[in-house]
């Protein structure tokens, strides 16, 4: 997955906005105003942040070295995915389903509405 493949399977998202709230070159996706995505656009190999589950996080950092821990953000819920590695296009979007599900799961209860009627 290249990351215009990433970006628009990111803005097929319900609710999903696109930020550059860092500087020029670090694309944030956020749900409802969430973030949930991010890579750095000068990156190579082309690897993005996500959102993940702590326990799911070192299952997966265990079996995929593809994926580590989140550079800059707190190791615990965030991993680095290397898009441009071994890593199947399903499990990759797998991957950005379960960040966003993640974040969703955790917006106060005005914000779920809100999106459920988007």
């Amino acid at each position: 997955m290249d990351i215009e493949a990433f970006r628009a399977y990111c803005l097929s998202k319900k609710g999903v906005s696109e930020e550059f709230p860092f500087d020029e070159t670090t694309l944030v996706f956020k749900v409802m105003g969430k973030m949930f995505a991010l890579t750095g656009l000068e990156r190579i190999p082309f690897s993005v942040n996500l959102k993940c589950d702590p326990d799911k996080s070192l299952e997966l950092r265990e079996y995929h070295p593809e994926i580590e821990p989140g550079y800059h953000m707190s190791k615990k819920h965030w991993n680095t995915v290397n898009f441009s590695g071994s890593l199947a296009t399903h499990m990759l979007c797998e991957l950005i389903d379960h960040s966003y599900d993640l974040v969703v799961s955790g917006l106060t209860k005005k914000a779920k509405q809100e999106l459920e009627n988007l």
